[in-house]
């Protein structure tokens, strides 16, 4: 396994992240452009809010350790300044959309806006130690926390009462979140965020009797037999369980590791598409049509995020089974995704057979994120691999 890590630096470095540097700078009006087609060039300009907090956070994550390039601190400042300005509303909630010069397009109905602001001032203070970042990066934290139980606050369709869910996403994001600003807010902090979390996913996300884990669940934590509570999303299952893989090896508890690498396999088995290969976004719980149109495509991020969750587990007890998926997972991304034409950043959509559905290389939902932080993980977590 380890004739990967190179593999994948060397994709990283000389491909991907060249391809964001190049195309995405806004040297004019501060920020990122993501809207880029197959050749690189913006086919839109307006910004959305965690992509651009997103690409802060992947220059920041190079430089720290990576290398320290002055061009990605730079690249890094350039997003933070666009966004501390720009940003938030009066009361610190984060937009969801800007237009080019930063004037705000879309109300903060969304979240994780402020899920990935805060991560992205946290990694940017590792790297240039102003007090404004934490600040920004804690408030914004501690303000999530307060908006857990209702995110989208006065922007919810939802009628109250009748039946109310819980997402998957949000407590899935804070597993990651909390460690990533572990050395702002505390070991005690994290550790009540985080048991909680765990506690949630793997005794009430987490069915039991199917091995499956559901993306909406009651307030109560029961299964709810409708199109919301038979929904499964198997890449965010497969990503919350290499941050929950990442919490059992900093709480060095082997049960946890061990039950997290069980439920990872237990969804890519079951999200696998036995036909044409890959794994599909959206599944039915119960095998009902599901409401999502796209639901039988391919896509870039729950590729990547898999090949990132079987890395870590083959490189924590060499489980030969993790290999062979690894390089099952990896044979499809690379032969799918990667745009072996124009080189630079991969493809992100694709149908069930595999083929693309659009040529862009970023947009509303796909920037400088994914494809960077999977080849960085799989590469420092399989470096060392004897």
């Amino acid at each position: 396994m380890k004739q990967y890590a190179e593999i994948y630096k060397n994709e990283l470095l000389d491909q991907i992240i060249p391809f964001w540097e190049k195309n995405s700078l806004d040297k004019e009006n501060g920020g990122y452009f993501t809207c880029l087609n197959g050749q690189g060039n913006v086919y839109d300009t307006d910004k959305f809010i965690w992509l651009q907090a997103r690409q802060i956070w992947t220059f920041s994550i190079l430089y720290q350790k990576v290398q320290k390039k002055v061009a990605w601190k730079e690249a890094a400042l350039l997003g933070a300044d666009f966004l501390e300005k720009n940003g938030r509303d009066t009361h610190g909630n984060w937009y969801f959309s800007l237009n080019r010069k930063g004037r705000p397009l879309v109300q903060p109905y969304n979240i994780f806006s402020d899920c990935f602001a805060a991560m992205a001032f946290g990694a940017l203070y590792e790297i240039e130690p102003r007090e404004r970042y934490a600040e920004i990066a804690q408030t914004t934290f501690q303000n999530i926390l307060r908006r857990q139980e209702n995110p989208k606050g006065k922007y919810n369709k939802i009628y109250p009462g009748t039946r109310n869910l819980q997402n998957f996403a949000l407590p899935m994001i804070l597993c990651n979140l909390s460690l990533e600003l572990e050395h702002l807010l505390g070991t005690e902090q994290v550790k009540n965020v985080t048991d909680s979390i765990i506690d949630l996913v793997i005794n009430q996300f987490y069915h039991k009797e199917s091995g499956l884990v559901l993306e909406n669940i009651s307030d109560t934590g029961e299964f709810v037999d409708s199109f919301e509570g038979r929904l499964l999303n198997p890449g965010h299952a497969i990503e919350a369980m290499w941050f929950i893989m990442n919490l059992g090896i900093r709480k060095n508890d082997t049960t946890l590791i061990e039950k997290a690498e069980e439920i990872m396999f237990q969804q890519l088995e079951h999200g696998w598409d036995k036909t044409y290969g890959g794994i599909f976004y959206f599944m039915d719980f119960k095998g009902h049509p599901p409401q999502q149109l796209e639901h039988d495509q391919k896509l870039w991020w729950v590729h990547l995020e898999t090949l990132v969750a079987l890395a870590k587990t083959y490189a924590y007890n060499q489980n030969p089974k993790a290999k062979q998926w690894f390089e099952k997972v990896h044979e499809y991304a690379w032969h799918h995704f990667r745009d072996k034409q124009n080189g630079g950043e991969w493809f992100g959509y694709l149908n069930r057979k595999g083929e693309i559905l659009s040529d862009l290389k970023g947009g509303k939902w796909k920037g400088c994120f994914h494809v960077p932080r999977a080849l960085l993980e799989v590469w420092k977590t399989l470096e060392n691999d004897s």
